[in-house]
């Protein structure tokens, strides 16, 4: 029987980097397939920003992180980077390489890499061709499509899709159904995979 794991991530979030690849190599193992569907965090569901956290919550976040950034082996840089007030150029990038049969996974490592790893400004176009350029892919092409009608649909119904599914969190894994929200629930997913889930029902 064929296996499909709706994959909801944020862009802009260190947590679906550092997921990333864990999860596509754990879906491989299961020979599951994969359906993207990048999104802002829903804040109707009850995400909270970073920025809008408590002081305690926002300094256990960063701790957090450099515990799950060693643990993965992608070491963040989470001071002095370029702010990334809007992460919805990257997920228009994204989208348009989903719509266009190129390869979205790609796209986004390259951008969520070069902006938690290097500090690159990706909220600069330019910025995003030549990272896409880089990364053997059509930048020209991927940035071009940005500001496409089919694009900006994709997203705006990506983000009314995960905000009837109760999402709130990124990256937000569901299968039959059963939502697993957060990186660190991968094990749970694989429980999952393997026919005997952990439900809370």
């Amino acid at each position: 029987m064929a296996i499909n794991i709706d994959y909801f991530f944020a862009p802009g979030s260190p947590w679906a980097l550092l997921g990333l690849d864990p999860f596509f190599e754990l879906a491989g193992r299961y020979g599951a397939t994969v359906t993207a569907y990048p999104t802002p965090i829903i804040a109707e569901n009850g995400a909270i920003f970073s920025k809008d956290r408590p002081e305690a919550r926002r300094a256990y976040w960063f701790r957090d992180l450099k515990r799950w950034s060693t643990l993965r082996g992608r070491e963040l840089i989470l001071a002095g980077r370029p702010a990334l007030a809007d992460p919805t150029p990257i997920a228009l990038t994204i989208i348009a390489a989903q719509i266009d049969n190129s390869d979205w996974a790609k796209v986004a490592r390259a951008l969520q890499s070069a902006f938690w790893q290097e500090a690159e400004d990706v909220g600069q176009q330019s910025v995003r061709r030549r990272l896409l350029n880089e990364a053997a892919l059509d930048g020209e092409a991927l940035v071009n499509r940005e500001e496409d009608a089919d694009v900006k649909q994709r997203w705006e119904d990506n983000r009314a899709l995960a905000a009837r599914s109760g999402i709130f969190g990124s990256p937000t894994y569901v299968i039959d159904g059963e939502p697993y929200w957060g990186q660190d629930s991968l094990p749970f997913l694989e429980r999952h995979l393997q026919g005997d889930p952990l439900l809370a029902d």
